[in-house]
């Protein structure tokens, strides 16, 4: 049976992500959050850590996407949020930089309030221009090979960047 397209699942994901997020561990700032992502067709939810450490807590978005990764996914195809009370809670820029590691530009994304009040956009708009793992990848085969110098000299990389090879 073909699977439904992503932005028919997100319903599901809606429901994944409301389901969990009164598991949430929130007890310094009491917002609760439930995140679930769909990945290789199947549904993975997880809701927000606190730690009294607060750079320790951890994001629900960024769980759900770790869960999806141990399960071996490598592409996420919608994502879904709960979150907020008088206006849903969009994912923090943090976890928009992971979900873009993740997602294609055009991946749909809807976040909301537990009572249903929604915003549908993409990966694309929370994070335009976004840094991504093909610019790592350019970067990375630019150090590998070689770059023009002055004068159209060409040299290797580890000159360009002032090192030497012979160990001296």
């Amino acid at each position: 049976m073909p699977r439904k397209p992503a932005h028919a699942r997100l319903p599901a994901l809606l429901r994944a992500a409301a389901k969990v997020r009164p598991r949430a561990y929130a007890p310094y700032s009491g917002f609760e959050v439930g995140a679930a992502v769909l990945a290789d067709g199947r549904i993975h939810a997880a809701c927000n850590v606190e730690n009294s450490s607060y750079p320790l807590s951890v994001c629900a978005e960024r769980k759900a996407v770790a869960m999806a990764v141990a399960a071996g996914a490598r592409k996420i195809d919608a994502v879904a949020i709960v979150g907020g009370t008088k206006r849903p809670a969009a994912p923090c820029g943090g976890c928009r930089q992971v979900l873009a590691e993740f997602c294609a530009q055009d991946t749909p994304v809807v976040y909301a309030t537990p009572d249903g009040q929604s915003v549908t956009t993409t990966i694309g708009a929370l994070l335009p221009s976004s840094f991504g793992p093909s610019d790592v990848m350019a970067a990375a085969a630019e150090s590998r090979g070689t770059m023009r110098g002055p004068a159209g000299i060409s040299r290797s990389a580890a000159r360009s960047r002032g090192t030497r090879s012979s160990g001296r």
